[in-house]
Order: structure tokens, then C-alpha cells, then sequence
């Protein structure tokens, strides 16, 4: 699905700003009247944070936004897109009583053509409903209880806040009768020049004519034809700290006249495991960042331009060169940033939670078994399915984009785990073949008792060593990571990369002996994991969690929140952050 754009025939109308807004079921059709409120919400944003009554933060079920819409004038020939980049984690969309579109998924896009609904330079009442509600055949999964009040209360494993409503921008775009409707490029590396392979989708009749322009604006490679291979001699490389882009220009010609125009920036580099090796343009590569969340005061998960500019910036400043889209595809904008500015990014679906004793750690498992017909499921599977094709045909062509994670945390060493995630695993190698495939494991599935490790090409371990276990003990801690570490690399010989490792600490508390939960212990942790990093030679990225402290469901061991971010949640450093800026700004990526 290309993202909307404004080029020689296409335009665009964002449609961010305020809008009406009302929670709970409607008393009329949706769409055919105003709604009955006199609130309103920003898009984008999460509406939860917006407003003070508690039972809009903690809603569960349908909300709705409206607002009017005015087609442009000059769109009269055009065809008219609705596009939706996300609602979380359902979405209806209505023109007038008309319902257009309806999709499940709260972190890709959808959209409708409504064309035949909608008159250039006229208005229509456009009313969007978003359903925040999780089971456990949603990806994430979770449940819905009913409190001995009568309140509908979500419950869910994931430990983040379950933000909702239209987090993403939403618009209407024009396209012409004959476009182009889909592009997938790949590239290789041949000698010294550059081999970009692209496929086209055309909707409609006419001849694609490809255009490869430097950064200069030179032609540098050409060629017609909805499959083609474009090369470039002497091509720039695209890769960590070199984002060397080109421009991809797609012309769709009918009658020898411009019918349809793309745009799509390119980066040429390749991306493979080699033994313990991962390369990126066949040199080793060793990932350093930070898992993150779209997390923000007040906005919750909705997608800002200012804290993207931001967060990078200290990521920068840091020397971190990657990052995981934890737990679910981010906004389009922020791989586009990526890719403008070098960083290496594990894109991840939004499968988290499969596992129904994630608390073991804590609470003792639950003993309840996450794979079967009553829990997690072949609804589940078909379901995660989808949100994987959905992630790879929105983000397939971003160069930044370097492995594709089909899931974070899941039960893999229970029964059932191996005939649930092999399809999904084979499925995301035959969606993109190139690139490689992980997940993300959890300390309690060992490298003796996982039973999906060895059907992905890199091994991302989250581990908590000195801080869920070996509480204050990081003598103990350093042995026993270094000790699974290597019986990782001695059972599988393949890429390790440590994609959570940390402790929660809180601002501005100190202290001159080992004590968790000030900001010293952070940094010690931290510390100590760097040392066994260092000696394990599988081990070839480490991604702190997490950047920044985030929001996270109303629990006992949760004080406002996850702490274990070297920022605050305002994006102040605490002292692990100088720690890691004294790692990484001085480490050979």
C-alpha cells in the first residue's frame, strides 16, 4: 500500500486538527446526523490522556470522530481516497450513513475509494468509529472482565498502556483513473554497482517508465516495464551513519501522455547472516539503540513530528545507530526519518502478550496453557497472518528496515509454540525473502526448552539478569547472562542480539551503595551486561529497554509507569544515558 503523496498527478488533504468526538455506543446510525457531543479530540493523538473524566480513560469499547469534509475543486476527474494510517485496534469508517471501510489492526493503514460518494468542491460528513477492545483472537490478545459494578474493565499482558483511538494522521487524496497502485523494490550489490530491482502494480491501462535519479537530481539508471532491473555503476551505498538515498520517479504513460507519478526514495544495500555475522552491504554491523514506545505525555501514542525530531536527536547524541519498533509498526514518518538518517531498524508486528504466565517472574505462573482452542488460537494465527502482510506491504521499500520481528515475548517453550509460529515465520520469509526473520525471546523459554529458535535467522533475547532475577546481587548476574549467552551461541551459532536488558529507575534518587531503583543501580546493570557482551562473540547488537519512561497499566510494581527508561518520560537524561553515550560514541559500528 503506497503511502499518499503529492506528486505531478496525485494530491493530498490532510484532515489532522480537532474533531468531534463522543464514547460509547450511538443512538443512530453512524454517520447520519451529528454526533451528540460537545467534546473534541485532536488528531492525531490517543484520546485517553486528553480529557479528566476517568471513564473515557479507562473506556472500553467504540468511540466515534466526525468532522466535514470539503473535496477540492479540481479533484472532478479524480479518483477519492479516504486513508486511515491507524485506529486502534478497530476501525469503521463512514461517508455520510455510508460505511466504506472497516478494518482490525491498530497499527497499519486502510482506506476506502469513495468516489462515487463524493462531489469535487462540495462537503460530506466523514465519522470514523474505533474500537479499543482486545481478546484473545486480536493481535495483541486480552480480555474483557466485568467488575462486580457492572464496569467493563480490559485486561491484557502487554506491559504498556492501551492507548487508543486515531494515534495517526487520517486524509483524503486524489489519484487519477490509471495509477499506479503498488511498488516493491529490492536491491543488490554487484561489483561496484548497485542493482535495484522493481515491481510495479498498475490499476488501470498504460506503460510504467522507471527514472533512478541521484541526489543531485541526474538520471543514473532507466527503464520500462512493470518488472525491471535498474542499474547503477559506482552506486552510493545506503547504510548505518551513510543514508545515501536515490529517487525512484515512476511514470505511468497512456497514449504516450504522463497518466500517473510516484515518488519513492530508494536505498540501495543488502542485509544478511553470515554464521554469527549479520551484514549490512556484506560488512558486520553491531546494533546499538534502545527498544522504544510512541509514548508521550498527554498525546499517549498519537504520532508527533516534534518528539520524532527529538527522539532522534538524542538518540544521536547517545552514539545509538538502530532501534525495535517495539511492540508494533510505528508511524510511517518515523522509517522515513530512519532512512534519511541512517539507523538500523527491527520492525516488529504487534504480537505481544502471547503468553499466558508472562507474570512467572512475578506472580507465579498462571499454569494456564497459551496455545489451544480456548486461548490462543487458529483465529490468533490467521489473525497475526494478516498483521504481518499488512507490516511487510506498508514498510517493505525502507531501506532502514533490516529485519522483520514476528512477535515479542511469546510463550515459545510451551506446547503448541513450534506449530504456531512456523507458518507465520515461513509467511514473512515468503512476503519479503529479503530480508531476515526473528522474534524476540523471553528469559523463561532457555536455548534447551525454546522450540521456535531455530527457525529464525538472528536471535533477539530480552534478559533481566540483577534486576527481576538476581536482584542486587550483579556478581550473580554477570555469571549467570554470560553463561546463557553461550549456551545460545553453542546451541544454535547464529547472530545474538540483547534486545532488552535493563532495570527501572527513578529520577533524582540516589545512593552510594547497591540499592535498586536509583539511577547508580541503572547504570551498573547496564554495565555489567556491556562486559559480557563484549566477551560473547555471537552477541552483535544490544538495544537498551528502554528509551524513554512510558506509560503502562495500573499496577502495584508500576509507579506511574515503566522507569526503565535512560530518559523521563519528558526526555531527561538519568545518568545510564551518559553511561551509554560513553559506550557507543566511541565503540566501531
Amino acid at each position: 500500500m503506497l503511502k499518499p503523496q503529492i506528486s505531478a498527478t496525485r494530491e493530498l488533504l490532510p484532515l489532522d486538527g480537532l474533531w468531534r468526538f463522543v464514547a460509547g455506543d450511538l443512538d443512530h446510525a453512524p454517520g447520519s446526523r451529528p454526533l451528540p457531543s460537545t467534546l473534541e479530540a485532536p488528531v492525531p493523538a490517543s484520546y485517553n490522556d486528553l480529557f479528566v473524566a476517568p471513564s473515557l480513560r479507562e473506556h472500553v469499547g467504540w468511540v466515534w470522530y466526525q468532522r466535514t469534509v470539503r473535496v477540492p475543486r479540481g479533484w472532478a476527474n479524480e479518483r477519492v481516497f479516504v486513508r486511515v494510517d491507524a485506529a486502534t485496534h478497530a476501525g469503521r469508517v463512514y461517508v455520510g450513513e455510508q460505511l466504506v471501510a472497516e478494518h482490525v489492526g491498530g497499527y497499519t493503514p486502510f482506506e476506502a475509494d469513495v468516489t462515487d460518494l463524493v462531489r469535487s468542491g462540495d462537503e460530506f460528513r466523514l465519522t470514523i468509529g474505533v474500537d479499543n477492545t482486545l481478546t484473545n483472537e486480536t493481535i495483541p490478545p486480552g480480555t474483557v472482565e466485568v467488575t462486580p459494578t457492572g464496569a467493563r474493565r480490559q485486561r491484557y499482558l502487554h506491559d504498556f498502556f492501551n492507548y487508543a483511538g486515531l494515534a495517526r494522521s487520517v486524509a483524503i487524496y486524489s489519484t487519477p483513473a490509471d495509477r499506479i497502485e503498488d511498488l516493491t523494490v529490492t536491491t543488490e550489490i554487484d561489483g561496484t554497482t548497485g542493482v535495484v530491482h522493481v515491481e510495479s502494480v498498475v490499476d488501470g491501462v498504460g506503460t510504467v517508465r522507471l527514472h533512478l535519479e541521484d541526489a543531485d537530481g541526474d538520471v543514473v539508471a532507466s527503464a520500462d516495464g512493470t518488472s525491471a532491473d535498474l542499474r547503477v555503476p559506482d552506486a552510493r551505498l545506503w547504510g548505518p551513519g551513510s543514508p545515501n538515498l536515490y529517487t525512484l520517479r515512476a511514470v505511468l504513460e497512456r497514449d504516450g501522455l504522463l497518466a500517473d507519478e510516484y515518488v519513492l526514495p530508494v536505498g540501495i544495500r543488502t542485509v544478511r547472516v553470515d554464521g554469527l555475522r549479520l551484514l549490512v552491504n556484506e560488512e558486520p554491523v553491531y546494533l546499538t539503540g534502545f527498544g522504544k514506545h510512541e509514548d508521550t505525555p498527554v498525546r499517549g501514542k498519537g504520532h508527533d513530528d516534534a518528539y520524532l525530531v527529538h527522539d532522534f536527536a538524542l538518540m544521536g547524541w547517545t552514539g545509538a545507530n538502530s532501534f525495535r519498533t517495539s511492540h508494533y509498526p510505528y508511524a510511517e514518518e518515523v522509517l522515513e526519518y530512519a532512512d534519511r538518517h541512517g539507523y538500523l531498524v527491527i520492525d516488529e508486528t504487534a504480537a505481544v502478550g502471547l503468553n499466558l504466565n508472562i507474570g512467572g517472574g512475578i506472580f507465579g505462573s498462571s499454569g494456564t496453557a497459551t496455545f489451544s482452542p480456548d486461548t490462543i488460537n487458529d483465529r490468533t494465527q490467521a489473525a497475526h497472518a494478516q498483521a504481518l502482510r499488512e507490516l511487510v506491504r506498508r514498510d517493505k521499500n525502507h531501506p532502514s528496515v533490516i529485519l522483520w520481528s514476528v512477535a515479542n515475548e511469546p510463550a515459545s517453550n510451551e506446547a503448541g509454540a513450534r506449530e504456531y509460529f512456523e507458518p507465520l515465520i515461513a509467511l514473512t520469509r515468503e512476503l519479503d525473502p529479503s530480508r531476515p526473520v526473528t522474534f524476540v525471546n523471553l528469559g523463561m523459554a532457555t536455548p534447551e526448552t525454546d522450540r521456535v529458535a531455530d527457525l529464525v535467522d538472528v536471535i533477539c533475547l530480552n534478559r533481566y539478569f540483577g534486576w527481576y532475577e538476581d536482584t542486587a546481587d550483579l556478581a550473580s548476574a554477570e555469571m549467570h547472562l554470560e553463561d546463557e549467552l553461550r549456551r545460545w551461541q553453542d546451541r544454535h551459532n547464529r547472530p545474538l542480539i540483547v534486545t532488552e536488558y535493563g532495570a527501572d529507575a527513578v529520577a533524582g534518587l540516589h545512593a552510594v551503595h547497591t540499592q535498586p531503583w536509583t539511577e547508580e543501580y541503572q547504570r551498573d546493570v547496564l554495565d555489567l551486561y556491556h562486559r559480557v557482551h563484549d566477551r560473547v562473540e555471537a552477541v552483535v547488537g544490544e538495544q537498551v529497554w528502554n528509551f524513554a519512561d512510558f506509560q503502562t497499566s495500573s499496577a502495584i510494581f508500576r509507579v506511574d509507569g515503566n522507569k526503565k527508561g535512560v530518559f523521563t518520560r519528558d526526555r531527561r537524561p538519568k545518568a545510564a544515558a551518559h553511561l551509554l553515550r560513553a559506550r557507543w560514541t566511541t565503540r566501531q559500528h
